[in-house]
């Protein structure tokens, strides 16, 4: 079992920085994929970002890539989700979640935080 608890999210103006974490409690943490999601109100669930377990490949989705960097520390059992240039249309809950394997969906994770709010101002 693992559990991922996200913090770092809050209230900012447009175009500056955040950073997002996500603590995993468990011994397996550094063999799962992790990624990132995010939910608006009145949308789905939309992928944002996602990194392997050795932290070597990443992949982002179109509407935040270079803007955002996803990383992990594996010695600290934690994730990161850097957001530079921070939108209005960025706003929503930020999900980190946890799958056997590099993956780019949803299905594929097994493990959810509870989310974080980010909500940015224009």
């Amino acid at each position: 079992q693992v559990q991922l608890v996200e913090s770092g999210g809050g209230l900012v103006q447009a175009g500056v920085s955040l950073r997002l974490s996500c603590a995993a409690s468990g011994r397996t943490f550094s063999s799962y994929g992790m990624g990132w999601f995010r939910q608006a109100p009145g949308k789905e669930r939309e992928f944002v970002a996602a990194i392997n377990w050795r932290g070597d490949s990443t992949y982002y989705a179109d509407s935040v890539k270079g803007r955002f960097t996803i990383s992990r520390d594996n010695a600290k059992n934690t994730v990161y989700l850097q957001m530079n240039l921070l939108k209005p249309e960025d706003t929503a809950v930020y999900h980190c979640a946890a799958a056997p394997r590099y993956a780019t969906y949803a299905v594929a994770y097994d493990y959810w935080g509870q989310g974080t709010q980010v909500t940015v101002s224009s």
